[in-house]
Parts: structure tokens; sequence; C-alpha cells
């Protein structure tokens, strides 16, 4: 950029092409930017759709974060950071530069409003909770009224619910699932690395039973696991001892041994032990199909 371009500049546009500190700083800076008048507008906004003038669009940006601002501030009792709610609206305001008609005779402000909320409550759906709280537009219109109704922190009344109902254009039961959504919470699956034992026992991992946890599965596994080894004992009971005593060292204890421990106990070589074990296992396998 030359630096007459950069003489154009205000003070707050400088500040903001520059890193800024802090949110208060930013609010600061965009605070300071001129709000443009109608006819400056709707000669920057000509501009952009007859010319593609990106410089003309960034002044229209710029002139608008300052209601940006405004309307985000408006979501921070979501818990979410500003930051990052001031960032979206932006999003939307850029979306609604690019979109704004100036013949249609409307301020660009008020047509940017919908865009910058929109941008902001899907934000807000997608990061409010893990699981997403609102899908139908029903939901979503709920989410975003339903705490302005409330006049306690306690539920809703009947009368309170059909009430909402009523202005929302909504059943009364969707009004009661949402109550109920916003009033719970998200849960770890399992319990967090510090929690106490009591907070463990509330962790799901605790007590939702397991895929493989139907009775009768569980029966029909273990009989057939009796099964298998009623045939394994007595398939191997018709080798000779030393067949038994070879297949039971190198399967069925622990630590299992090795041929070469074999074969230093029955004085023969590490492969005459391999070839035994291959045809006990060979003869196993027969004896047990066979039954």
């Amino acid at each position: 950029m030359t630096t007459t371009a950069l003489a154009r500049r205000s003070p707050a546009e400088l500040a903001l092409a520059g890193p800024i500190g802090s949110l208060d700083a930013y609010f600061d800076a965009v605070g300071r930017i001129p709000v443009l008048s109608r006819e400056e507008e709707t000669a920057l906004a000509t501009r952009f759709r007859a010319e593609n003038d990106l410089d003309a669009a960034r002044q229209l940006v710029l002139s608008h974060l300052r209601f940006v601002v405004h309307i985000a501030r408006g979501y921070a009792g979501y818990g979410l950071p500003m930051g990052d709610l001031v960032q979206e609206g932006n999003v939307g305001l850029m979306k609604a530069v690019k979109r704004f008609d100036p013949a249609v005779g409307v301020r660009l402000v008020s047509f940017a409003v919908h865009w910058i909320r929109a941008e902001i409550h899907e934000y807000v759906l997608r990061n409010w909770r893990l699981v997403k709280i609102a899908t139908t537009k029903a939901q979503r219109k709920l989410f975003f009224n339903l705490r302005k109704y409330k006049k306690n922190l306690g539920w809703l009344t009947n009368e309170e619910t059909q009430a909402v109902a009523r202005d929302l254009g909504v059943s009364t039961g969707e009004v009661t699932e949402m109550e109920r959504r916003l009033a719970s919470r998200d849960l770890s699956y399992d319990p967090a690395p510090d929690a106490d034992e009591d907070e463990d026992s509330y962790a799901p991992s605790a007590y939702l039973p397991a895929p493989d946890a139907d009775p009768a599965v569980a029966v029909e596994r273990a009989e057939w696991d009796d099964d298998v080894t009623d045939k394994v004992t007595g398939a191997l009971s018709q080798l000779d001892a030393r067949s038994q005593a070879i297949l039971r060292a190198r399967w069925m204890s622990e630590p299992k041994a090795t041929l070469h421990d074999l074969a230093d106990q029955y004085g023969v070589s590490a492969e005459r032990i391999r070839q035994i074990e291959a045809n006990a296992i060979k003869k196993l396998r027969k004896l047990v199909v066979a039954e």
C-alpha cells in the first residue's frame, strides 16, 4: 500500500491493521471508526457492485464493525469466548456486504443484522454443547428465545409453557423438550482423571451395559466355551504322554516353555520337539472335529 493510501486511513483503521493486544483494544479501535452517512454508504456499495472495488467493500466492513461488537455482546451469556463471537459476526457482516444492494433503499446495518446473527447463531449451536442441541427450525427458535421467557431460574409452569408455545408457534412438547435440554449438561463417558469416587459413579462408563451384555448371549458363549474345553480335554487324553506334556508346556502353562527348554528336558533336538508338537496339534484337531 502506498504512503498516500496510508495517509487517507483513520487512526482506528491503522490500529486494526496491526496486531491487537486485547479485545478492549479492538473494541476501542472499531469504536473510533466513523459511521458512514447514507450518501457515503450508497456510493461505496455502488462502486463495489459495479466495479468490484475491494477498497470500497473494506470501508463498508470497517465502518460497521462496531455494530458486530454490539450484537455479539448480546450472546455473552452462552459462556463462549467473546472474541470468537465477534469473529463469527464479522464473517456474517462480510457476507452481507457482498450481497447488499443499495438500490433497495435500506441501510446496510439493517440488512446486515440478519447475516451477523445467523453466523453467530451457527457458532453458538455448534459449540455450546458437545452434542448439538437444536437441529430443526423450531428448536433453533426455542433455543435463542426460551431464556427470555423465563421469569426465574425454575421450570416453566403449564401456563407459561403454553404462552411460550403460542408466541413462538411451536407445540408445548417442543417447549418442554428444549427446556430440558437447556437444563442438562455435557457428561463425559469416562470419569475425569481428578474425579472422586462419588463422581465416578455418575460417568456413563460405570453403568451403561456393554454391547455383549445380553444374558442369552452370555449363557450361549459360556456353554460353547465349556463344550470346547471338554472336547479339547477329551481329545488331549487320547494322545501319548509325551505329546500331552509338550502341548501343556507349550500352550497351557505360564510361562510357556520354549522348544530348547523341552529339547534339553527330553534329550532331543529343538526341531524334533517342534515336529512332535505339530503332529500332536494335527491329531488333536482331528479328534476334536470327530467328537
